[in-house]
């Protein structure tokens, strides 16, 4: 059985979608996925899983706004797309030294080249920003915590909605996807 990586837009993010892993860890199961793992508190899990990634998004999308009443969209990745994200690595001397302020931010589509350049001209500090295969990669040299380019500027710029996860966690997922 694949095992894949089920990441959580905004949960337990600034206060907002709460979410205790435990009723993640305990809703996947009812939904029948094998084995499922949670990493850290931000929404992120593994599951074993047969069905297509569309399909398991839209029953766990459904079964968290029945049973808990959060309305959140939901990002599965195989192991070879997590894989693919890691290889692209355009900032590899960030993903060496701080790997916690390297952001993948995983898109429901490839970005288009003119919304980059878009959001690249809207940047005003520090950050670079490179897209990726269904995803966008932020380099926040100087940390997240007060840069002015969140994810809601993120979205609005590339007409996407995505999740964003550090370096070290997109490897954590990759190491837990792995087939054995």
């Amino acid at each position: 059985m694949p095992r894949l990586a089920v990441l959580l837009r905004a949960v337990n993010v600034g206060g907002t979608g709460k979410l205790a892993m435990a009723d993640l860890k305990a809703a996947l199961r009812e939904l029948g996925y094998e084995d499922p793992k949670t990493l850290g508190a931000a929404g992120s899990a593994v599951i074993g899983a047969g069905a297509k990634p569309a399909a398991i998004e839209a029953a766990i999308e459904t079964a968290l706004q029945s049973g808990f009443g959060l309305k959140t969209e939901i990002f599965v990745r195989t192991h070879a797309e997590l894989v693919a994200a890691l290889k692209v690595d355009p900032f590899p001397k960030m993903a060496k030294a701080l790997p916690s302020g390297l952001l993948v931010v995983f898109l429901q589509d490839d970005p288009k080249a003119a919304d980059v350049a878009a959001l690249r001209a809207r940047i005003s500090g520090p950050e670079e920003v490179a897209a990726g295969p269904r995803c966008l990669y932020v380099a926040y040299g100087e940390g997240m915590g007060r840069s002015k380019l969140t994810g809601a500027v993120i979205q609005r710029a590339l007409k996407l909605s995505g999740t964003g996860r550090n370096w070290n966690t997109v490897q954590k997922l990759a190491e837990l996807t792995a087939p054995d």
